[in-house]
């Protein structure tokens, strides 16, 4: 139980590094543009888009074929469907009064109508104004803007168009009832300068998104972005892909069980990567991946954006310059340094974590027992770990995630190496921010562990004489 739950330490030390099944999502240039009458080109897309996709992608209102030309096709009724479910269950969250929602709307392809189809979400709620109507309601909070000279309601309605009415609606009411996560957030100060500090969970769960308004105008009047890894740094990324396989002629048959190998096999089938793909992976990296896996639930978006790389996109769409304080090289070592024999470990317990109770065949009922109460204590921890991030509760986030405990009386590889000499490298960067002459405000995000406890980022700052302060709530 002990070897599980040290396993999700991860989620908190280190930067969202790629699956290895996972795709990179670029962020292609616009031409200039405004309103949100969409006009595209081949892979290209209209100025007013940019603002959305960061919030658009993390909610799963669009996936990775968003610079497709597919966007500037009509929108279906499926697809219009698959919007409004999503509009549907964020707002469901708010709590807000519910009320009578009687009234006959026409929902069509039309922009109007996919008006009318996202402001029969809202009527149920006793939101500010929402009995002046569909267009007057939605104008008003922002969703529609047109073109200038009209809103354009009786012309087709882009796929690109449907997704930002919603993504505006979902922030919008959000923002209107002080909702949305809040992140583990603090400020330091000093010399002139303000540095926010960003404590990242890495992964997407237990309803994370929206960001609260307060967390997204963070972001983006920063001028500068930090993160553990420059997330937009493709030879860095193409590096720690290449040290997930192996270049000395073995495969993973070659490392591990035969009896491991084959559960590797079975597990990774049904998400269609055949066998001669699957074993040219270390097991590290099937590992991370199989990590990844198990830390979903049903709120999970298909793209599974964790926050770290949320915030990376936010700033890049803005035009905020971004920066790595350690390297894919070096975050890639913790891992490929790992002896065999914990390699092969540490993939095992993974695929325990991701497979559930159903790993538990041919187990005593003690062990099966054992399992079970570790696998349930797991997925307590991440979900109050992400319920304490959404509501900023650094005070019980630092009490539960065990750093202290484990830093410095732990045996275990991979827990050293997430520890050893990282936090003061992020504590050095911090500080040659704030004593940087003039007045400048950036962001800095990094794993949630990295922040709190004895040797964080936190502590060290103020240990500087700097001031640091958990961010006050909105």
């Amino acid at each position: 139980m002990k070897r599980l739950l040290a396993l999700l330490l991860a989620l908190g030390l280190l930067g969202s590094v790629t699956p290895v099944f996972a795709e990179e999502v670029g962020s292609p240039a616009a031409p200039d543009g405004g309103g949100d009458v969409t006009v595209m080109e081949p892979a290209q897309l209209p100025a007013w888009a940019m603002t959305e996709l960061a919030d658009g992608y993390a909610l799963g209102l669009f996936g990775d074929e968003i610079t497709t030309t597919a966007y500037s096709q009509t929108v279906t009724l499926e697809q219009l469907d698959k919007l409004t479910g999503i509009a549907a269950d964020k707002l469901a969250l708010l709590n807000v009064e519910q009320r009578s929602s009687a009234g006959s709307f026409v929902i069509d392809t039309t922009r109007g109508g996919v008006l009318n189809a996202l402001y029969m979400e809202a009527l149920p709620y006793a939101f500010e104004g929402v009995d002046a109507g569909a267009v007057e309601f939605l104008s008003a909070l922002g969703v529609v803007h047109g073109d200038g000279d009209s809103l354009a309601l009786d012309r087709p309605c882009t796929l690109l168009e449907a997704c930002a009415f919603t993504n505006r609606m979902i922030l919008a009411l959000y923002d209107s009832q002080n909702a949305g996560a809040l992140g583990l957030l603090w400020r330091a100060e000093g010399n002139g300068n303000t540095l926010y500090l960003l404590g990242s969970i890495h992964t997407d769960r237990d309803n994370l998104y929206p960001f609260h308004k307060q967390l997204r105008d963070i972001i983006t009047s920063s001028e500068l972005a930090a993160f553990e890894l420059d997330f937009n740094n493709q030879e860095g990324i193409d590096e720690f892909v290449a040290m997930q396989t192996y270049s000395d002629g073995t495969t993973l048959k070659d490392h591990i069980s035969p009896e491991l190998y084959q559960e590797v096999m079975e597990a990774m089938a049904p998400l269609g990567m055949p066998e001669e793909q699957v074993a040219q992976f270390k097991p590290w990296a099937l590992a991370n991946s199989f990590t990844a896996l198990s830390m979903t639930d049903e709120t999970t978006s298909g793209n599974g954006m964790a926050p770290d790389l949320y915030v990376n996109a936010k700033a890049t769409n803005a035009g905020i310059p971004v920066e790595g304080i350690e390297t894919y090289a070096f975050q890639g070592k913790i891992f490929d340094d790992l002896s065999d024999e914990y390699q092969e470990n540490y993939l095992a317990m993974t695929l325990t974590m991701y497979l559930g109770a159903s790993a538990g065949e041919g187990l005593t009922e003690e062990e099966q027992a054992e399992l079970e109460a570790a696998l349930k204590e797991q997925e307590a921890a991440v979900s109050r770990w992400m319920g304490q991030w959404k509501t900023r509760d650094v005070e019980a986030f630092s009490k539960d995630y065990p750093k202290d405990d484990i830093q410095g009386n732990t045996t275990d590889e991979l827990n050293s190496k997430l520890f050893e000499g990282r936090d003061p490298n992020m504590i050095a960067w911090a500080d040659n921010y704030l004593k940087q002459e003039g007045s400048h405000t950036g962001l800095m995000t990094v794993g949630a562990g990295h922040m709190i406890g004895k040797t964080g980022v936190v502590q060290g700052l103020k240990d500087l004489g700097y001031t640091v302060e958990v961010m006050p709530l909105p």
